[in-house]
């Protein structure tokens, strides 16, 4: 008989609890995992065997303007559903439903009578009328839930700037996309227990967590004065057939975009989807994205160079153009300006003084200030896609170029751009970074985002920047401005006229009509820059094209705000005369006869002028007429 020794045992029985011990180990950390770590992804998996969930669409935040006025805002909408086990008349239900919402029969039955699933969805976006028509009927099996649908409350009004969303109320362009996480809710749901195959417990519970509502986006824009810009440029659009017109307003003094305005636009209740290229064209905020060559409204800013550095002088003589570099540079006006001080040659919009500002300034003065005034350079906005304008490289510059930059040709800008270096100089030299949020909330009223005015630069120096309004405010008063003014107050600008370029030459008949001017409103400076792209006909100077809604614009915002006009005498009507077939000798001495100004395109005889013989309009006004061979 084999002896067994007291180790032998206590080794084996020391083994034996030490398998023991380690299997309880691994069930107790599975028990661990199991009832502690992992319960609340088990207790969810439970839930939902024997639970069925409904999803209600949160609304998103209302965008608002700085006042308050709703620009978005949700809307109800609802959504249908089908139980298919509990569905008794799947062929009398797709009939009524197809034919009361307009969607495919087969396709409704299909989803009627589809086995194996719970719930199907029928159809979404319903609305309440036409829900109310369905549950009339009183369908087995056919349900309804709320959503949350996304509504403009102005339709066309800041479309590009707004954006929209897509049908599952997400961003999909503008600021509905850019601030889409503030805006975006948090769905709610309804849990009702139902049994294996779906169907709802006649005891069973039903449980609801309620949607929570976006923050809200409070904008810098001003909707009294959106709503000038919009009707400005949809008039301008039809009036001239224009391929599209665009409006930029600013506190000058805070950096505040007020009104962003395009035309031609859509309403963004009624987004054409069935049109992406169209929808693509109309949806980019040009005033932002695109770059033009400005043409004379880019003088103001040569001018602030010239005054700021001493590069102006007291007389200049223009002959119809000049030469630079062998190049002949010709003046707008053909027959020249004659002899001329710096003041009147801006208000004659001069190309032969601004070359000179330009050239005695010198490159690398005339470069140091573009850098000065943001030019080549993104403004920062709060807002995607911004283009950065296009600057002739300093080291590449030649005289030639550099006289044509100083008004306004060879170089690219955006409107925002030339917009918020125009304002430093009429603010008193302060390059501000232009926003358009003010503030985002949440719907308990704290604070997420704050917008806000910042410095990024400054330009001139103060005196200079009064002495260039006085001369912008003689721009309109006495110059080529003149159809900006609004009896009683006073409006400063500047007209600019650009052609057009076409694979590196000019585009016959193409061009860009400008103006931009500013005016004091409650005490804050008020900057507007309106652009004309390619205007149909005879007519294109920025002055005729682009100036008077500019004055539509301050005029309308004038009796708005209830500011007083200065109690000046209004001037005396005249009639237009008829000057079709003169030549142009007879129709000027018959315009300055008539106490009007003119500007004039083309040789030969009047063909088309533009008031209309006959039209009454102010004394001193500034007409157009065209002449041809």
């Amino acid at each position: 008989m084999v002896k067994i020794s007291h180790i032998s045992i206590r080794r084996r029985l020391s083994a034996t609890l030490l398998l023991i011990t380690f299997f309880l180990c691994i069930l107790s950390g599975r028990l661990l995992y199991v009832q502690i770590i992992n319960s609340d992804s088990l207790r969810t998996l439970a839930f939902e065997q024997w639970t069925r969930d409904l999803p209600f669409t949160a609304d998103r935040g209302d965008i608002t303007d700085v006042n308050g006025i709703k620009l978005a805002s949700s809307m109800t909408l609802y959504t249908m559903y089908c139980r298919p086990s509990d569905v008794k008349e799947a062929e009398e239900i797709a009939a009524f439903v197809s034919d009361a919402l307009d969607i495919d029969k087969t396709l409704l039955y299909t989803r009627l009578t589809k086995k194996g699933v719970s719930e199907v969805r029928l159809c979404r976006r319903v609305t309440r009328a036409e829900m109310l028509e369905v549950e009339q009927r009183d369908f087995s099996g056919i349900y309804f839930t709320a959503d949350s649908a996304r509504y403009y409350d102005q339709g066309d009004f800041l479309t590009q700037l707004l954006g929209f969303t897509d049908a599952d109320n997400k961003g999909q362009s503008g600021l509905e996309l850019q601030y889409d996480r503030y805006l975006t809710g948090i769905n709610g749901y309804s849990y009702t227990e139902t049994d294996l195959i779906g169907r709802e417990l006649e005891d069973g519970d039903t449980y609801y967590v309620a949607p929570q509502k976006g923050m809200n986006v409070r904008l810098t824009i001003d909707y009294y004065m959106q709503a000038a810009a919009e009707k400005a440029v949809k008039d301008a659009c039809a009036r001239y057939d224009a391929k599209s017109v665009s409006c930029v307003m600013l506190n000058a003094d805070t950096g505040a975009v007020l009104a962003m305005a395009q035309a031609p636009s859509y309403d963004l209740n009624d987004i054409p989807r069935d049109d992406v290229n169209a929808l693509m064209e109309n949806s980019s905020l040009n005033a932002v994205t695109d770059m033009y060559e400005p043409g004379s409204t880019f003088k103001i800013l040569t001018s602030a160079i010239g005054l700021e550095t001493g590069a102006t002088k007291n007389s200049y003589y223009c002959g119809g153009s000049c030469s630079v570099d062998g190049q002949r540079i010709r003046c707008w006006r053909s027959i020249g300006h004659g002899s001329q001080d710096f003041r009147h040659g801006v208000y004659n919009s001069c190309n032969c003084v601004f070359v000179d500002v330009a050239l005695t300034a010198g490159k690398d003065t005339m470069y140091d200030y573009f850098d000065k005034f943001g030019l080549g350079q993104k403004t920062g906005i709060d807002f995607y896609g911004e283009s950065a304008g296009m600057l002739i490289a300093r080291d590449s510059v030649k005289n030639v170029d550099l006289a044509r930059i100083g008004f306004g040709q060879a170089v690219a800008v955006t409107l925002l751009q030339l917009a918020s270096a125009v304002a430093s100089c009429i603010n008193g030299g302060y390059l501000y970074r232009p926003y358009v949020v003010e503030e985002i909330l949440s719907q308990e009223g704290e604070l997420a985002y704050r917008g806000g005015s910042y410095v990024k630069n400054t330009t001139i120096s103060a005196s200079t920047s009064e002495k260039l309004k006085d001369i912008l405010y003689g721009v309109v008063d006495e110059g080529s401005g003149k159809n900006a003014a609004v009896e009683g107050y006073k409006i400063g600008g500047k007209t600019g006229t650009a052609q057009k370029y076409a694979d590196g030459a000019i585009a016959a008949g193409k061009y860009i009509s400008s103006f931009v001017g500013f005016t004091e409103i409650n005490g804050s400076n008020i900057v507007c820059l309106f652009l004309v792209d390619e205007p149909q006909g005879y007519v294109y100077y920025g002055s005729i094209v682009a100036a008077p809604y500019v004055g539509e614009i301050f005029s309308a915002l004038f009796s708005q705000y209830d500011v007083p006009a200065s109690g000046e005498t209004a001037k005396a009507e005249v009639v237009m005369p008829d000057i079709t077939d003169l030549s142009f000798s007879d129709a000027a001495a018959l315009l300055k006869k008539s106490g009007l100004d003119y500007e004039y395109a083309g040789t030969g005889k009047v063909v088309y002028q533009l008031p209309a013989a006959g039209a009454k309009i102010e004394e001193g006004a500034l007409v157009y007429f065209a002449m041809q061979e």
